[in-house]
């Protein structure tokens, strides 16, 4: 914390700051007690210069506009909010209970908990759609618990208001963490917002009963494939009830998926809950297999950046394996030509496969490593939606480095996907 923010341990004059709670990317969070009134606040310090850094600016007075719109005994309260030359400080009701994720990773939930946590959910979701505010980045990770065993949704950095709809009555911005991002989001073709939290909600029951997500896989273009075909199974310990709500909020189809108000209407969601949730381990083995850590919501926002998708992926297999990823929404064989006219203009070979997914480019001159070799592979994500992976499949580093910055990447750059709306505040 800026050492001229404080005088004598006292933040701004005004509240007296205690250990450190969290962190994040670009924030710390620090136990903070108001020495006027002696209540604690969970203290939020985020550093303007890191957020600035990487125009998030927008994404934090977003946060602060929505916080001070949406008061709910299930959403965590922000207070007030200061500023210095150097932080942003956000004082928000401390919850003590933690991550809803911790829990869960322990082991599945039983029915009647889950029950109890999904209905506090969707009552909070039902009041920020009520006030024309989607959260967008729903996941346990964003579920805190008091002492009281009460649900609180947290963190609105991604939240859209209705006034960011375009003409169309439609939100663009493609943000969320994957695994529970909704697929119209995916298809890059406008969503409801509303549509899009329920579907997050689904995702969210599902791991509360289950212990694991609905759509895994090792390979995120897989496990898109898997969100965008709604391509899920329900465990044999479900209850029928169960089965029947999740499957309904799992749709992939959201004009079809179902609406908060029949939720509210279904027979699981009326059966009584406990008033003190208890967490369980009903087996041990059970463990809830999550990229949260690797793939955040900051992550999946890259996509709007065009070139270079690799943050979407395991960062350290990517500089192992010098690969670079790009979207587009051209078709396949657009793509193929592209490249067929790259190595041409430098006099490569090309081979591709019979259903032009995939390619490879051969140099016939010798290098400081032999000849270089590049292969190209094509990932339909949605029928209109893919993503090109590049990498050196032979020859010198340096080489195939200088091939993509001055051959590769200009003769792209009119097929590479990027939306005007994610350079803007309209999301």
């Amino acid at each position: 914390m800026a050492a001229e923010d404080r005088n004598n341990g006292v933040l701004l004059g005004k509240y007296e700051i205690g250990r450190q709670l969290g962190h994040g990317t670009f924030a710390k969070v620090y136990h903070a007690r108001n020495l006027q009134t002696g209540k604690s606040v969970a203290m939020k310090m985020i550093a303007k210069e890191k957020v600035i850094k990487v125009g998030m600016t927008d994404h934090i007075q977003r946060e602060i506009s929505v916080m001070k719109m949406v008061r709910h005994p299930n959403i965590v309260e922000l207070h007030e909010v200061m500023a210095s030359r150097s932080n942003i400080y956000f004082a928000m009701e401390l919850v003590r209970g933690g991550e809803l994720f911790s829990k869960i990773e322990k082991g599945r939930l039983r029915e009647g908990v889950a029950r109890s946590y999904f209905q506090q959910l969707i009552s909070a979701v039902d009041f920020c759609h009520s006030r024309g505010v989607y959260h967008r980045d729903l996941k346990p990770e964003n579920l805190l618990l008091d002492e009281d065993g009460n649900l609180k949704v947290t963190d609105f950095g991604l939240s859209a208001f209705s006034d960011h709809l375009r003409q169309d009555g439609l939100l663009h911005t493609t943000c969320g963490t994957p695994a529970y991002v909704a697929p119209e989001v995916i298809g890059k073709k406008g969503y409801d917002g509303s549509k899009a939290d329920i579907w997050s909600c689904g995702v969210i029951l599902y791991v509360l009963l289950a212990g694991f997500l609905p759509f895994q896989d090792d390979n995120i273009i897989a496990m898109y494939k898997k969100i965008y075909r709604g391509d899920f199974k329900c465990p044999p310990w479900f209850s029928s009830d169960a089965r029947r709500l999740i499957t309904k909020l799992l749709d992939p189809n959201p004009k079809s998926r179902i609406t908060i108000s029949k939720i509210m209407e279904s027979t699981w969601f009326k059966k009584s809950a406990p008033k003190k949730p208890k967490f369980i381990f009903e087996d041990e083995t059970t463990t809830l297999k999550c990229k949260g850590e690797t793939l955040n919501a900051f992550h999946i926002i890259s996509l709007s950046e065009g070139f270079d998708l690799s943050p979407l992926f395991e960062e350290k297999k990517r500089e192992e394996k010098q690969e670079i990823r790009f979207a587009t929404m051209k078709p396949a064989g657009a793509v193929v030509s592209k490249l067929e006219a790259v190595a041409k203009a430098v006099k490569f070979s090309v081979k591709k496969s019979g259903d032009e997914s995939s390619l490879r480019l051969q140099g016939h001159e010798n290098g400081r490593k032999g000849k270089l070799g590049i292969s190209a592979e094509i990932f339909a994500v949605t029928p209109a939606f893919l993503v090109v992976e590049v990498k050196k499949s032979s020859g010198d580093t340096l080489e195939y480095n200088q091939f993509c910055s001055k051959e590769l990447r200009p003769a792209l750059k009119d097929i590479v996907w990027t939306s005007p709306a994610d350079h803007s505040t309209q999301a």
